[in-house]
């Protein structure tokens, strides 16, 4: 796990800025919405074509995170990255051309296809029945025509999006821009998020709290989500 705190020079700049470092002080946990983004198997199982070794580390925070949020009735998305295989070609020609290395492209692009063995949630994570489950094909779950996530989000009425998983400076905070600028309330999970590196990481979580989205640990979301049903 990114062992690792916001630099206190970003967080003088907050307070400057706004007078508070925190965006919320209470969430209504049934408007609330838990996205989990790509923690499956093509990012996190060991020598997987895009492995992010520290999203197993997470994997523990994310079960005990989710077991609070789940007493307090918020709903679990399960974010999942696929594209399309079409004779070993793909419906992101743009990212696997350019953007993959040819050695590895054949490999990465079959992980990725619906359905396969990289789709699977990592298996030491708790899936519940009632949980939901997304696909999406571009890093952001909102871009448009990347997924249905939208229209579930609002057909449930969700506002406050919790977003945690991998990585946490690509499809994690490409979500949660897309997310900020709908109108979404956002919060980033920052130990429940991994990255290639820790500079990365708070590269991403020192953008975000400046401008995109709340980063709080997971247990100070849980207490801002306590805030607003101990006050129902």
């Amino acid at each position: 796990m990114h062992q690792l705190e916001i630099r206190q020079v970003v967080v003088d700049r907050v307070l400057a800025r706004r007078g508070t470092y925190h965006l919320f002080d209470s969430l209504d946990p049934a408007k609330t919405a838990h996205l989990i983004i790509d923690m499956q198997n093509t990012f996190v199982a060991p020598d997987s074509p895009a492995e992010v070794p520290v999203a197993r580390d997470i994997v523990a925070p994310i079960n005990k995170f989710n077991q609070g949020l789940r007493a307090l009735g918020v709903r679990i998305f399960w974010v999942t990255h696929a594209n399309t295989n079409d004779r070993g070609g793909s419906d992101w020609p743009n990212f696997f051309d350019y953007f993959v290395a040819e050695n590895v492209r054949a490999r990465t692009i079959q992980s990725l296809d619906p359905g396969g063995e990289g789709q699977q949630i990592w298996s030491e994570l708790e899936v519940h029945e009632i949980d939901s489950h997304v696909l999406k094909n571009r890093y952001s779950a909102l871009v448009p025509g990347s997924s249905q996530l939208e229209r579930i989000l609002r057909a449930g009425g969700y506002e406050n999006l919790l977003i945690s998983g991998t990585k946490t400076n690509v499809c994690c905070e490409s979500t949660a821009r897309d997310a900020m600028m709908m109108d979404f309330k956002v919060v980033m999970v920052s130990d429940c998020m991994a990255a290639l590196s820790d500079d990365e990481h708070r590269a991403t979580l020192e953008t975000m709290i400046q401008q995109f989205s709340d980063v709080m640990k997971a247990d100070e979301a849980l207490a801002v989500l306590r805030a607003k049903s101990n006050t129902a």
